[in-house]
């Protein structure tokens, strides 16, 4: 099958699957669990503590060299630990429908712990198989796929589980998500295992080593890395308070909020991905970098519009539907530039680094993004975020010559491999 002269390989068709594997766990060791815990009658300080679950998701990069240097016996490098990561989160998903929030909280947390774990540790060989399975041209598009897969993923584990639970309660509930995730493991047996050249590390060392030594080998890497952490900044600081921005400072219900920003902007972010991944095939991967960073850059000006005007359906559903479309196709145009970074014999090591290092921005905006609101007003704050994006901007603009470099080798590479 091809698309506009890109042929579509099983790899890339199955970027879908995997990405709505990637994205199942997620809200049932988070969102989902809290509903179920709160509805449980469960003590807030207790659900409080369960938001540390999530803590394996920023610390994946730490065992990700053991499913580097490891293989898993018969499936082979990749697929192995996929579906051993699979069968393990059908496992656990389906033991926490057995237990009672009220009477077995510390061993529903464990297993919530455990669940996450084995969440974190199927991205890491998703990432990496995405990133050895894919040719140049299919990246793009590739990222679009797994985009769309895991957000209806989470759609499904997050609002039809909560829909679910009201009609055949929590305890099946779980049982359908642990045969959802049982479903989704179907499609690595059909994988093909990526063929890498140069094989894995020869032990430990080298796979710790040997991932750090090679990334910074590269021309111009500490500018990469820095690049990693300002391309998606602007994003990050209109992102972190945009739902408080609607309902407190725009004066939306929580109604509409829901339905305009999480619904609308769920398909606009999949349309925005999916567009982005086609668009890249023709632009490369400098050009779609830029184009869609100013895109991201402009889009969060929609809101400043929005903070001027006021209270306004239209300008709302322009603001968010933009925002997420142009956020869509930076994201698809980004990861697609981190797996131009990596290795083939370390992926798994150095796509957990470099995402690990993207989601430095993410974090420590939030707190300075309250006091900038409080200090100058949102349409001030969102025009702030359309200048946030301008030093990545200029750093990308700067990196022209190394990115396109980087572009041609992964492409020779994918024609010629080793």
């Amino acid at each position: 099958m091809k698309i506009k002269g890109l042929k579509i390989s099983t790899a890339l068709a199955l970027m879908f699957p995997m990405g709505f594997a990637s994205g199942l766990p997620l809200a049932l060791s988070g969102g989902t669990l809290q509903a179920w815990l709160t509805v449980a009658g469960v003590d807030i300080r207790t659900i409080g503590l369960f938001s540390i679950v999530g803590i394996p998701y920023t610390l994946k990069f730490v065992w990700s060299p053991v499913m580097d240097r490891f293989n898993i016996p018969v499936m082979g490098r990749r697929r192995g630990w996929i579906l051993l990561c699979q069968i393990m989160l059908v496992l656990i998903t389906g033991f926490m429908a057995w237990l009672n929030p009220s009477s077995q909280a510390a061993a529903l947390g464990t297993a919530a712990v455990l669940l996450a774990f084995f969440s974190a540790s199927q991205d890491i060989v998703i990432d990496a198989y995405r990133t050895d399975s894919l040719k140049e041209k299919e990246r793009g598009l590739g990222v679009g796929l797994t985009v769309t897969g895991y957000r209806i993923a989470m759609l499904v584990s997050g609002a039809l589980a909560l829909i679910l639970a009201d009609h055949i309660g929590w305890h099946t509930t779980y049982l359908v998500m642990a045969g959802v995730m049982a479903g989704a493991a179907l499609f690595t047996l059909a994988a093909p295992e990526p063929a890498v050249p140069g094989g894995p590390p020869r032990d430990m060392q080298e796979a710790v080593i040997l991932p750090l030594k090679d990334l910074f080998s590269k021309k111009a890497v500490l500018s990469f890395l820095l690049l990693i952490i300002l391309y998606k900044i602007g994003d990050a600081f209109a992102g972190t308070l945009t739902t408080a921005f609607l309902i407190r400072g725009a004066g939306f219900s929580p109604t509409a909020v829901g339905t305009i920003n999480k619904g609308l902007g769920l398909a606009a972010t999949i349309a925005g991905a999916m567009a982005g991944g086609a668009l890249m095939t023709r632009m490369g991967l400098y050009g779609s970098l830029m184009l869609f960073g100013i895109l991201q850059a402009v889009s969060n000006l929609a809101f400043m519009i929005l903070a001027l005007t006021g209270k306004n359906y239209a300008m709302m559903t322009t603001a968010v539907g933009l925002e997420n479309i142009c956020g869509g196709m930076g994201t698809a145009a980004f990861v697609a530039f981190l797996m131009a970074l990596c290795n083939h014999r370390f992926s798994a090591t150095q796509y957990a680094i470099l995402s690990a290092l993207a989601a430095i921005g993410r974090v420590f905006v939030g707190p300075p993004s309250g006091l900038l609101v409080s200090m100058v007003g949102w349409p001030a704050f969102f025009f702030f975020t359309f200048l946030a994006a301008m030093p990545g901007l200029f750093l990308l603009h700067h990196l022209r010559r190394p990115i396109e470099a980087l572009d041609r080798n992964q492409e020779r590479e994918s024609i010629h491999p080793a």
